[in-house]
């Protein structure tokens, strides 16, 4: 049976999953939703022999019905294959009581990869199927590793074109480098005077402008995202959980069919989604835990039904959830307004107009599969520093929150059961923030020294992508206001 799609904010037809693939938002603001969410149709007994190639099929067949098995095979094939530096894709690392799911062993090092990988193939096998022959923009906004996992994906890809915008100074100088070193004729990055929020409200109105769709459409070209918003990032991220929870069972982990938690550190909020529609797909997952750094608008979100961003923007040491608008949780928030787009679309008018909204109790009720809780930056550091020195296991600062968070709940709850932290970047992506909480004598290091020194202390090899990008040249130094946007987007299409 075919799955369709259609707007959080109800305006337009339901639509095949390649078209909302090829859309990436609806025309009116919303984000596409499938509607309804598919159950697993394979046992775990099943599941427990496949590849992580294999466990992308099943999974992704029932979300994709109008790509062929051929198509589907085909795009996987492509994506997960010798770019990432592990056989298994996804491996589980056990350390101290919890299962580190290292989603980070891609061509750029950030669990991006892992659907970034597959979304050019799906984005490009979804034109041919819907007989589109304008080039397709990629417009990406990113807190520092989506942005450079899209790039990736995209350069080179015949009939795309990617323009990815940055917030200038909010990244870390290893996710910089890795984007303004990107080779590809058709890339194109740009750093803004603004915070991650500006970026990813400027892309939003991009989008939604229709005079520039226009404008586009008259010289070949049409917008597509590349950002957690669109359908086929999302849809491949709920892989990766069924192939955790499959590995843990075949392994002798877990009993059949025992429920585990899972915790994600958390910005804009796609991929704890994926999570929870796993979940609703079937998948054993009790809670989901929501890990938040100090721009703690999540958390307070499920404390009190009120989401709320009028407050100060923190630069943290985990960049990729310096957010205040959490995007996707919007597919949330239709789902538990019992799908009414009416209801959805007035509360994100809310949220655009006066910065907040607050659900009701019935809405509040559902969303019992969450926790939510925060690390601060001092708790997020004296974490990688006791995990090292107590087992030797080197974590990033955005898993490091998680962890943090994972500690608060088991504290409050009593909660022990088998749980499942997804490790979202690998230690290489942000040495100096790391090394500088394992030890302060490392302050005196160059950001290349720092490499070198954490492959020493953690007995890792210094991945591809970072001994890519010691010696490449700078080839994207663009900077603009955050008003400028538009007219720097039409300037590299030469409109």
């Amino acid at each position: 049976m075919d799955l369709l799609y259609k707007s959080t904010r109800g305006s337009g037809e339901a639509v095949t999953a390649s078209q909302a693939i090829l859309k990436g938002l609806s025309d009116d603001g919303g984000l596409f939703v499938p509607d309804q969410i598919p159950v697993l149709d394979k046992s775990l007994d099943e599941l427990a022999k496949m590849s992580y190639q294999e466990t992308a099929y099943e999974v992704m067949k029932l979300f994709l019905t109008d790509f062929t098995e051929e198509e589907l095979k085909s795009c996987i094939a492509k994506a997960y294959d010798s770019k990432f530096d592990t056989e298994i894709i996804a491996p589980l690392a056990e350390a101290d009581g919890a299962y580190y799911l290292e989603l980070f062993h891609g061509a750029t090092i950030a669990f991006k990869d892992m659907a970034l990988s597959i979304l050019p193939h799906l984005l490009t096998t979804s034109a041919k199927k819907n007989h589109v022959e304008n080039e397709i923009v990629i417009l990406t906004a990113t807190s520092g590793d989506t942005g450079k996992a899209a790039l990736a994906g995209f350069a080179d890809v015949k009939g795309t074109r990617i323009i990815v915008f940055y917030p200038k100074n909010g990244v870390s100088p290893i996710q910089e480098k890795q984007m303004v070193t990107q080779k590809g004729d058709n890339t194109y990055v740009v750093g803004i005077h603004g915070n991650f929020d500006d970026a990813q409200t400027g892309v939003k109105k991009l989008f939604s402008d229709k005079e520039l769709a226009a404008e586009m459409a008259e010289k070949g070209f049409q917008f597509s995202s590349a950002n957690s918003i669109n359908i086929g990032r999302l849809v491949p991220q709920i892989v990766y959980y069924v192939y955790a929870y499959a590995r843990l069972f075949a392994e002798g982990k877990v009993a059949k069919d025992e429920r585990i938690n899972v915790v994600v550190p958390t910005g804009n909020f796609g991929n704890i989604l994926a999570a929870f529609y796993a979940k609703n797909m079937g998948l054993p997952i009790d809670k989901l835990i929501c890990a938040s750094n100090d721009n703690k608008v999540l958390y307070d979100f499920f404390r009190t039904g009120e989401y709320d961003r009028n407050r100060e923007f923190v630069l943290t040491t985990s960049p990729s959830m310096d957010i205040l608008i959490s995007s996707n949780l919007e597919r949330l928030i239709y789902r538990i307004a019992g799908n009414d787009a009416g209801k959805n679309a007035q509360l994100m008018a809310e949220l655009a107009g006066e910065g907040k909204y607050h659900i009701t109790e019935d809405m509040q009720v559902q969303l019992a599969d969450f926790y939510g809780n925060y690390a601060t930056e001092a708790e997020t550091t004296e974490r990688i520093k006791e995990l090292y020195e107590k087992v030797g296991y080197v974590i990033d600062t955005h898993t490091a929150v998680a962890s943090v968070v994972y500690d608060k709940y088991k504290k409050e709850t009593g909660d022990e059961k088998t749980t499942v932290i997804a490790s979202t970047a690998s230690p290489y992506k942000f040495t100096r923030s790391v090394m500088d909480a394992i030890d302060s004598k490392y302050d005196s290091c160059s950001d290349f020294e720092l490499v070198d020194e954490l492959s020493k202390i953690s007995n890792t090899e210094v991945p591809r992508a970072i001994e890519e990008i010691r010696t490449a040249p700078v080839v994207h130094d663009h900077v603009c206001e955050k008003d400028e946007m538009k007219t720097v987007v039409k300037g590299f299409l030469g409109i």
